[in-house]
């Protein structure tokens, strides 16, 4: 169990060999302060890629030296992107971030088949939370990628997240598939699907986490919730992962967390070959360098 983003960022701390991310265009304001911030912090390395004029003004801005850093001169976004696909196949970095660069610009480069970033499978994005009412952080999945995944997708999607949190020392994370109620109803079709991932975790066929499902929000967050309603499930009031029917859900979810219910957020898209942080125009610095976080400490 991980109770918060502080002790994400003490493991870092304490490694030995620091992972380097690149940031593509790096010449945006939220991204260099994350960035700087976290390497300074000793938690990553930073590779710049970006125009170097306005990097270097960003940075002395900061009043953060460009001495030592390791900035290379790229114009294009395109080209940018490209170059951290690169790096991460020639084994110089280990993850990739997103700076002023439009996503849907940015991942057309990286699903390429000539990034060579994917793995055979789709990738998913892993919004993970850290609640005040909430006794561990917990992920949320799929808020911002796959918009109506099927069953074979949601499997996808599942998996990455379990391995994600496997990575982060959670050997059996508690997988909770999302739905408005939590008993199967043939007219609602994401509790079929919710109930047969349930039968694939039992056959063995989802190893390595307890899957449960359908189930409600409040089933899967609340004991109190599920003893009034008599659920008896080892994931009731202790999810790990919420796997939500669609995208919408999953983006309502995440941001009334943050922005009703004082949650702060770290984003990343898991499935590839390194992790990409992925975060909203909208994301602070705090945001930013939390996905950073969680990308150095997860990338191989």
């Amino acid at each position: 169990m991980i109770k918060s983003f502080e002790e994400i960022k003490s493991r870092l701390k304490d490694r030995t060999e620091k992972r380097k991310v690149a940031v593509a265009c790096a010449q945006d304001e939220h991204t260099i302060e994350a960035v700087m911030d976290a390497y300074t912090n000793q938690i990553l390395i930073p590779v710049l890629l970006g125009e170097r004029e306005k990097i270097i003004k960003l940075l002395q801005g900061l009043n953060k030296s460009a001495e030592g850093m390791e900035i290379m001169d790229i114009g294009d976004p395109a080209e940018c992107a490209q170059k951290a696909a690169e790096l991460v196949n020639s084994g110089m970095v280990q993850g990739i971030m997103k700076g002023k660069i439009k996503t849907g610009a940015m991942m057309k480069v990286l699903l390429s088949k000539e990034s060579n970033l994917r793995l055979g499978k789709p990738m998913s994005l892993l919004a993970f939370m850290e609640v005040p009412t909430y006794h561990k952080i917990f992920a949320i999945t799929d808020v911002g990628l796959n918009t109506y995944p099927d069953l074979d997708q949601k499997r996808a999607i599942l998996e990455n997240a379990v391995d994600t949190f496997r990575r982060l020392g959670i050997d059996c994370p508690k997988v909770a598939v999302m739905a408005a109620v939590e008993h199967v109803n043939q007219k609602m079709q994401e509790t079929v699907e919710a109930d047969m991932l349930k039968q694939m975790n039992r056959n063995g066929e989802l190893p390595h986490c307890i899957v449960e499902g359908p189930i409600s929000y409040d089933l899967a967050v609340s004991e109190e919730a599920a003893r009034i309603k008599d659920y008896d499930s080892p994931v009731a009031g202790d999810a790990d992962i919420m796997l939500v029917p669609d995208i919408v859900a999953g983006n309502l979810l995440a941001k009334s967390l943050l922005y009703s219910g004082n949650a702060r957020t770290a984003g990343i898209i898991v499935g590839a070959k390194a992790p990409i942080v992925i975060t909203s125009r909208s994301a602070t610095a705090d945001d930013k360098y939390m996905s950073l976080a969680l990308a150095a400490l997860i990338g191989k």
